[in-house]
């Protein structure tokens, strides 16, 4: 189990805001009250701080303005001020991790601006949760990025010691290095991976919850023997070209045309309201 100092005091935040990208608006976690929409990490911690104000006695509300395939300009023109407008008490920023896909990208620049936008909401007076990037190392073709997301986690963590931030580890998570905490296209997380952030977002703010298997190592493979290795190799060769037609492809010819998947797109919940205690759900149950 990890060790995570425990803040001197538990802190009670009323007021939270979500920021970032696909990552933060819960894609391929489908909502299944809503055909279309997706919950996804953010929506199931608003739930289990909301549950846990309740039994206080307080209310919680919650906004949630990523919207999918920003950069982290756009993430800062369009969803920053919009953030401090609502003048929350925890904000949740995740911004970059499309501009570190882009084949050339000044990463320390990147993470300048966002240190600028950290800055901005701690002198606000809010807290800010911040996200390394996951180890993608395991996953072929993805693994291509692996030392800019080494870089990127680097100076993550500086930002987050020099402005007093939470910052989630997610690179380290060993359970996060596994097939079905990913959705088919292999970038954004299932409904498993998305309940097991929330649980690692909720650990590192402080807040008491359960194991729920998040920092438990992937289960190990079955070692097998020539035939079924080989079986196994063409099996896999035939999923990463089904990947790379229904998904790569794609993703590539939008970065030709200057697209994104996020176009005409406005945040999920563009302002503060309650949230159902009863909707907390970590371990799928």
């Amino acid at each position: 189990m990890p060790v995570r100092p425990d803040p001197p005091q538990l802190r009670t935040w009323r007021r939270f805001v979500a920021v970032g990208d696909s990552f933060t608006e819960g894609l391929a976690d489908e909502d299944p009250s809503r055909p279309g929409e997706h919950l996804g990490w953010a929506d199931r911690v608003a739930a289990a701080l909301a549950a846990r104000n309740a039994r206080a006695g307080l209310d919680l509300r919650y906004a949630n303005l990523a919207v999918r395939g920003r950069r982290i300009d756009a993430v800062l023109a369009e969803q920053l001020p919009a953030a401090v407008e609502l003048r929350p008490d925890l904000v949740s920023l995740s911004a970059g991790g499309n501009d570190v896909l882009r084949p050339r990208v000044s990463i320390p620049e990147v993470m300048a601006r966002l240190e600028g936008a950290v800055e901005r909401l701690r002198a606000d007076g809010a807290d800010v949760v911040l996200f390394t990037s996951a180890n993608v190392s395991w996953i072929p073709v993805v693994s291509r990025i692996t030392p800019r997301l080494v870089e990127h986690n680097a100076h993550l963590w500086a930002i987050g010691q020099r402005t007093g931030s939470f910052v989630v580890d997610l690179y380290t998570l060993g359970a996060l290095r596994h097939p079905r905490m990913y959705a088919e296209d292999r970038i954004h997380l299932s409904t498993q991976g998305h309940r097991l952030v929330a649980a690692q977002v909720l650990w590192t703010l402080g807040v008491p919850v359960g194991q729920h298997g998040w920092v438990d190592p992937p289960a190990a493979v079955p070692a097998h023997g020539r035939r079924e290795a080989l079986r196994g190799q063409r099996e896999a060769l035939r999923e990463h070209r089904a990947w790379a037609s229904q998904h790569l492809g794609p993703w590539v010819g939008r970065r030709l045309r200057g697209q994104s998947s996020g176009d005409g797109r406005t945040g999920k919940r563009p302002d503060l309201a309650p949230v159902d205690p009863a909707a907390e759900d970590l371990d799928g149950g």
